[in-house]
Parts: structure tokens; C-alpha cells; sequence
């Protein structure tokens, strides 16, 4: 079967949040399970200096934007068994950032154009494209109505996974004549336009053979009002070809028994070195260490992440023989609030307004308790790098939280973590308490949640087994 498989970010080249992640380790499993898999990315200039020195230039061509006509280089980088292409173009992707200009639209219709010519020329006609959020979104509608003319193409299935259903892409209706090249039929029938606009991921949600989210609950929710962002009821329109699939971590890099960047290896046959590292964190923050519960919170520091319950409560949870520890950036009222707390508290609470990936390691492996009250989170990581190193999660019981996370249960003393259903700060509240308290008076039943987290299989080998299914029902049908 082949694949290719497509994104606007993919570490360990360039990423800003889990759709690189997902790139970056999905196609590795999928071709281990017998895809003959390419992957196709911009060619930004972020890209660190040791990847650009392994890409070779391949060919180029020109891509008729709309009026424009625009260079198209292909780059080529084979690693770790992987082919990857670059599509390079200076003008729309040397720039400082992935995302956030005012040209995106442009940006990412050419990308879209430049993906499609480029599989000709490459001689590499997939079974299946797999595109990722409303970058790509785009791609199964041009394959149907713009080049639908190319035989080569005609059989080709597509893949629309939805990481984050809150960036749709949206743009004016001239973009399909200015930019795609295309008449206003599908504006005017309603197919492409949303709110008098041209919507990249509902267009690609009706076009795509499969939709998928992130998570099984997500797929849910993203079907009502609440969660859907305007796009529910396409959604609902849409439901028998959409499907949930819980992302994996990369079980390389996140691995207590290897980490080279915490201070003491562990597994959970092997606790000892879970307390070097809490005794660690402590003394990096500036904490006195201390045997209380050790709470960390590894994020961006947003609405969505829910930490205006945790605002609401801090005053309370300070009062409480606890520390807590945070890292990240985000939106002022949060940076200034925890900040606030730190020269209040300054035992109990530590701060660091930064994005330092050798901390986040040590937070990870030396914290008791990791915080996650989001307001709604399609997928999440950092729960599952959380369990893995024996730091158990409190979560809001939402999206990929409620499927990766089983709370705690007082009666049969069973859990992977601890979670709260209904989003308030009082609940988040009485979950960090009932935690607290059974690290304190119940150390045997700690350690037991600590091994049953640790043992959960959060790989990306049964997402991909999942992937290669949905890849079957379209290809078999």
C-alpha cells in the first residue's frame, strides 16, 4: 500500500505542537507495518542546520497559483529508512514562524498545489493521501474537482485527520478563483463556504473517504455545539466515515529507564530513582525538599488548558502542605498569576516562564502529580509522558484525557490517575485534595497506581494498526 502522508510541521525538523509530533512518529510505525510510506512538508527555514546538510536537491518546477506563478524546489531526505519531501519555496516559507501571517491562506494553497503536481513528477502515485488539519485539507477536494482530469489520480483515497478542530482555515471566497484557479461553483452550491467563507477543513471533512480525530471521545464531542466550533453539524452530517484514534508518544525519547536527560534512571520494578529526581526538581525550582506532594504542570499557559480553575483555587491549595512546580508560556493573566503566587509562597511554589525541554524531562520523572484541567483537549501527550515516568495525572475527563486516563477509584483503590467530570474549580479542587491525601496516608496504594500507570501501553504501535485499518476500508472497498 502506498502512502503519503502530508503536514504543514513534523519533528524533529520543525514543530509547534502535537500535529508534529503526530508526523514525526506515525509514518515511522506505518511503514514498520508494511506501508511503502513518503512524507511531504514545507521547506521552512527553521529546519536545524544537520537536516538541511542531508537534503538533496531533486528537481524544481513552477506552481500556477491562481495568476501567480510561483518555484517549486523538491528537496529529498532519507532518514531513519523514511523518504521525506520538501516542497521549497523562499517567499512563503522563510520566514520566522510556522503559522500566524496574513498570507497563510496563500501560503498553504500552494502547498496544497505544489503536493499534488509534485506526486507526477516524483513517480510516486499513492493509494492513499494522508492529510493533517486545514493546511491539508484541501487536497481531497482539488484531486476530485480540480485535477480530476489526471488518470493517475482517479483512484486515489484520502485520509483527513483533525487535530485541532478550533483552526478551520478560513478565508474569502476569491480564494478559489485567485488562488486555486477554480470557479465559485462549489461557493455557490454551498460545498465549500461556511459563514460566507471558504472553510479548508469543512471542505475537507465532506471530500476526505475518512475523518478521523485524535481520540475516540473527541470524535464525540466535536459532533456537538459545545465542542464543534461551528463545524457539529457537518460533522454529524458526516459521522459514518468519522472515527477517533488515540495518538501515541515516542516510547524512545520517553523512556525513565534510558532518559539521558533526568538525574536518575527508574522503571516500575525499580521506583528508587523516581525520589532522586523529585529531590532534583525540588532543589532546580529552589524548593526546600521536602516528602509532600510534588505537583508539576508542563504546558501552555491558555484558557484552553484550564488553568482559570486553577487560579481560582490557588489561594486554597497553598494553604495545603503541597509544592507545585510549572513550565510554560502563554497568556499573561497566567504568567503574572503564577508569578504572583511564587513571591507569595516561595516554598511551595516555583515558576519558570520558559519552554526548556531538559526540564520538562526532569518535571515529568521528578514530580508526584501532573496537571491537566483543560477545558478541552482533542488529544494530549503530556498525560501519557506523565504516566509513563510514574507521575500520576489529574485531569479534567475530556477528549484524549478521559480515554488515556482511568481515574482513581476509592473503592477498589484502582486508577492510572485521578479526574474530575464536570469543569469547575471546586471539583478540580476536591481531586487535588483526595490525590494528596492518598499519597500521604496510603503509600502502598500510591506505588501500585505509580506501576499500574507506568504499565500502560501508550506506543504508537496500535494507533498505527488502527491507521493501516482505515487505510483498508478505502482501498478494499
Amino acid at each position: 500500500m502506498k502512502v503519503l502522508f502530508t503536514a504543514a510541521e513534523c519533528a524533529p525538523f520543525f514543530k509547534t505542537g502535537g500535529l508534529g509530533d503526530v508526523a514525526g512518529a506515525l509514518p515511522k510505525q506505518l511503514k514498520d507495518k508494511g506501508a511503502d510510506i513518503r512524507i511531504v512538508l514545507p521547506y521552512y527555514k527553521q529546519m536545524p542546520t544537520k537536516y538541511q546538510e542531508l537534503c538533496e536537491d531533486v528537481f524544481y518546477f513552477y506552481v500556477n497559483v491562481g495568476w501567480r506563478r510561483q518555484y517549486c524546489g523538491i528537496k529529498k531526505m532519507v532518514l531513519d529508512g523514511l523518504t521525506y519531501y520538501f516542497i521549497d519555496n523562499q517567499y512563503y516559507f522563510d520566514r520566522d514562524r510556522l503559522y500566524g501571517y496574513y498570507d497563510d491562506g496563500e501560503r498553504f494553497a500552494y502547498f496544497q498545489l505544489a503536493v499534488i503536481e509534485m506526486m507526477e513528477k516524483i513517480d510516486f502515485i499513492p493509494d492513499i493521501i494522508h492529510v493533517n488539519d486545514y493546511h491539508t485539507a484541501m487536497i481531497p477536494f482539488l484531486i476530485r474537482e480540480k485535477y480530476y482530469w489526471i488518470q493517475a489520480y482517479q483512484a486515489i483515497e484520502t485520509v483527513l485527520t483533525i487535530h485541532n478542530i478550533e483552526f478551520q482555515g478560513v478565508f474569502g471566497e476569491n480564494i478559489l478563483s485567485d488562488l486555486f484557479g477554480m470557479g465559485k461553483e462549489r461557493y455557490y452550491d454551498g460545498t465549500v463556504r461556511f459563514d460566507d467563507n471558504i472553510n479548508f477543513l469543512k471542505t475537507g471533512i465532506l471530500y476526505a473517504g475518512r475523518v478521523n480525530t485524535v481520540s475516540p471521545s473527541y470524535a464525540e464531542e466535536i459532533q456537538t455545539p459545545e465542542f464543534g466550533s461551528g463545524l457539529d453539524g457537518v460533522l454529524r452530517m458526516a459521522k459514518d466515515k468519522l472515527s477517533g484514534i488515540l495518538n501515541g508518544i515516542n516510547y524512545e525519547i520517553n523512556d525513565p529507564e534510558t532518559d539521558p536527560l533526568i538525574p536518575a534512571n527508574f522503571s516500575k520494578e525499580d521506583l528508587t530513582g523516581k525520589a532522586t529526581n523529585k529531590a532534583a526538581l525540588q532543589q532546580k525550582m529552589g524548593l526546600p525538599i521536602r516528602d509532600v506532594p510534588l505537583m508539576a504542570i508542563v504546558s501552555r499557559l491558555t484558557h484552553q488548558k484550564g488553568f482559570q480553575l486553577l487560579m481560582d483555587e490557588m489561594e486554597y491549595m497553598m494553604q495545603d502542605d503541597v509544592q507545585l512546580v510549572v513550565l510554560g508560556t502563554g497568556e499573561a493573566e497566567f504568567e503574572q498569576g503564577f508569578k504572583a503566587f511564587v513571591h507569595r509562597f516561595p516554598e511551595k511554589c516555583a515558576v519558570s516562564i520558559s519552554f526548556d525541554v531538559k526540564l520538562a524531562q526532569l518535571f515529568y520523572a521528578g514530580a508526584d502529580l501532573f496537571l491537566m484541567p483543560s477545558a478541552f483537549e482533542p488529544c494530549g501527550l503530556s498525560q501519557m509522558i506523565s504516566m509513563r515516568y510514574g507521575t500520576l495525572p489529574v485531569v479534567h475527563e475530556i477528549g484524549g484525557l478521559k480515554d488515556s486516563v482511568i481515574p482513581y477509584n476509592p473503592i477498589t483503590k484502582e486508577g492510572t490517575g485521578f479526574g474530575f467530570s464536570e469543569f469547575r474549580s471546586v471539583y478540580l479542587m476536591e481531586t487535588i485534595r483526595m490525590a494528596a491525601a492518598v499519597y500521604r496516608e496510603e503509600p502502598e496504594v500510591w506505588q501500585q497506581l505509580i506501576q499500574t500507570a507506568m504499565a500502560k501501553d501508550f506506543s504508537w504501535d496500535s494507533p498505527a494498526k488502527e491507521y493501516i485499518g482505515l487505510y483498508q476500508l478505502l482501498t478494499e472497498r
